[in-house]
């Protein structure tokens, strides 16, 4: 189902994508994002909780700062301000340990500048190949005073060509996790989200949210 949220007072025009492949439990949630595959990622982990997810097609506030947490509560407030739903945001960041934690939370820039060629070229000749990436998930609804934020990391390391472009987004094709002989782009949605940093915080969120709504 496709509609269109409009809301004159802020000069707001959001495409609302709802997909859902589950019969509708409780109230839905929106996940604010521009990026289509974090949402499929998204969904996929909350439907096993039965939480009917909405997309939010809209650009949510960047702010330059070293903190992701920080990063993911600004624009979480911004978005509920905005629209007054029941919103999750998500920020990510790759931290690698030769380049002293760059990207980090600039990731984002960073892919749109030098991209996945341009962070190989800078770890050209690096033995140290370690990196993590993280992701916070911050909810925030009218039953809240404050955002809730959520947590997850995976290790793993940068690989030395890129692999599985055609299917990943953004570092995915040079992002090898521990423990598996693919990278994050060569995987299904379904293998990702066993492995994933978005998928840790999303269920650490899901299991707080189920919860939340029995009070």
């Amino acid at each position: 189902m496709d509609s269109k949220l409009e809301n004159s007072h802020h000069n707001i025009n959001v495409n609302i994508v709802i997909a859902m492949g589950f019969p509708l439990k409780g109230k839905v949630i929106f996940f604010a994002t521009g990026n289509v595959n974090k949402f499929m990622e998204a969904k996929a982990v909350l439907s096993d909780y039965g939480i009917a997810v909405g997309m939010l097609r809209l650009k949510t506030l960047e702010i330059q700062s070293e903190d992701l947490e920080e990063i993911a509560k600004i624009s979480v407030v911004e978005t509920f301000r905005r629209l007054g739903l029941p919103v999750i945001v998500e920020d990510a960041g790759l931290f690698v340990e030769a380049l002293n934690g760059f990207p980090g939370p600039y990731s984002s820039y960073v892919y749109k500048t030098i991209g996945n060629a341009g962070l190989l070229k800078l770890m050209e000749n690096i033995a140290n190949r370690k990196a993590i990436f993280y992701s916070v998930v911050a909810y925030l609804s009218e039953e809240l005073d404050s955002p809730v934020c959520f947590k997850g990391e995976v290790k793993g390391e940068i690989t030395t060509i890129s692999k599985g472009a055609c299917m990943g987004f953004g570092f995915d094709p040079i992002f090898k996790p521990e423990d598996s002989e693919k990278t994050f782009a060569e995987m299904s949605i379904q293998e990702k989200n066993q492995y994933s940093h978005r998928a840790k915080a999303l269920r650490k969120f899901a299991e707080w949210y189920k919860s939340f709504q029995k009070q």
